[in-house]
């Protein structure tokens, strides 16, 4: 079975990229080899049970300064109140940890997490792309922030083997209809799924299938609250472009969750929500979202709850036997240098790493690899940032009965009651 490798510079090589990407690893398909030495550090399962891990990880925001250092950066022109040029970015971030010789390679911007990918090689890898990969200049007035990758840029997700990207969230329609546009194609060129938005609500609404080979389906479903900043008119309908809005958690959200799921899921498949919910700021969980989360395991078939808008990480919980991830923070922002806030630690960064048993749905264990933005690069936390990770996610989670223990190489385990 063959891995993506994928070294190409600029949209111009967006088809080659495309047909260099074997067709066991097209749409649909995930494909990876798991050798025993890999899967050692992994929960056992049980006889005739089959693990399935998944990377998740929190928001991924390679537009603005990432973008600027990268090969092929776009037109840097913000139409934000303080900050009209993304290279300005680029420059808090160097004034604080120093200089990035740009541009860097498409690879640069994963730094460590590259190494913990492969050591722990997961079945899929699914993030939330915080940005549009677009160079439309059709900005949306009425917001004050913007983010955009240069589609020439897009590389830099083919380095990392992004699976599926997850785009209901508050930035993929920041440059527009146009702008969601070339994003769903410039993602489809490469291989990467999208779930969460589309060109219409049917499209918006269906799930991202990653097949896995010789383990089944993972199906991932995306869902935007307003909650999270994304404005109501961004909603996907039958005859409009838009993301895959819930207007709040009401028992009508349950059941078209439900629908959704219903409508897709096969037995063996797991089930991925994924939501953008919630402020950026705080590690309040609120008890509506606590009673959702739980009602889409108990009533709607989903294995997983994925949470994420916080710019930090928040509890976790594991119900019935299901991880709940009520906020996944950031992994990659340009946030180096800009003041406030500093309490929430929004430099740090967990890789989640979910064993899950394909049998039965649950969760068999889960490792969080600590990571910190540095110079726009992940770089593996130091010890003592990994204990304050530790530490947060224990005083969050003691509510939910989860506690946190750090092991070899700092890597954090979740322990559930």
């Amino acid at each position: 079975m063959v891995r993506r490798t994928l070294f190409l510079a600029g949209l111009a090589g967006l088809a080659a990229l495309a047909l260099l990407l074997p067709s066991a690893c097209g749409r649909n398909t995930v494909r990876r080899n798991q050798d025993s030495d890999a899967r050692a550090e992994q929960p056992q399962v049980p006889p005739g049970a089959e693990m399935v891990t998944l990377s998740l990880s929190g928001d991924v925001m390679t537009g603005r300064g990432i973008d600027q250092i990268l090969p092929h950066p776009v037109d840097p022109l913000l139409h934000e109140p303080y900050v009209h040029d993304a290279r300005q970015y680029v420059a808090l971030a160097e004034e604080a940890h120093g200089r990035v010789e740009q541009p860097v390679d498409y690879a640069y911007i994963w730094g460590d997490a590259l190494s913990e990918w492969a050591r722990l090689r997961p079945d899929a890898r699914i993030v939330n792309l915080e940005t549009s990969v677009t160079s439309s200049d059709d900005y949306q007035a009425d917001k004050g922030i913007h983010y955009r990758m240069n589609p020439d840029n897009v590389p830099c997700l083919a380095a990392a083997e992004i699976d599926c990207a997850v785009l209901a969230n508050n930035h993929v329609l920041d440059w527009g209809k146009a702008g969601l546009a070339e994003t769903l194609d410039t993602l489809q060129a490469v291989g990467i799924e999208a779930a969460g938005a589309g060109q219409n609500l049917g499209e918006a609404q269906a799930p991202a299938v990653l097949e896995i080979e010789g383990k089944g389906r993972v199906l991932v479903y995306a869902y935007g609250l307003p909650t999270s900043g994304i404005p109501v008119d961004w909603a996907a309908s039958a005859d409009r472009p838009g993301v895959n809005l819930l207007p709040d958690l009401s028992d009508g959200a349950v059941q078209r969750v439900r629908q959704d799921v219903g409508s897709a899921k096969r037995a063996g498949d797991l089930v991925v929500a994924s939501i953008h919910w919630g402020a950026n700021w705080g590690y309040l969980v609120p008890p509506e979202q606590v009673t959702f989360a739980h009602r889409l395991i108990d009533e709607a078939g989903v294995d997983v709850v994925y949470g994420h808008s916080s710019h930090h990480v928040k509890g976790i919980e594991v119900y019935e036997g299901r991880p709940i991830l009520y906020g996944c923070g950031d992994l990659l922002n340009d946030y180096e240098g800009i003041g406030g806030y500093e309490q929430f630690r929004s430099d740090l960064a967990l890789l989640y790493f979910l064993h899950m048993d394909s049998a039965t749905g649950e969760l068999a264990g889960l490792q969080m690899v600590p990571m910190q933005v540095r110079r726009l690069q992940l770089n593996r936390a130091s010890a003592a940032d990994a204990r304050w990770l530790m530490d947060t996610l224990n005083r969050e989670g003691r509510q939910f009965g989860t506690r946190v223990e750090m092991g070899e190489g700092d890597t954090l385990t979740l322990r559930w009651d």
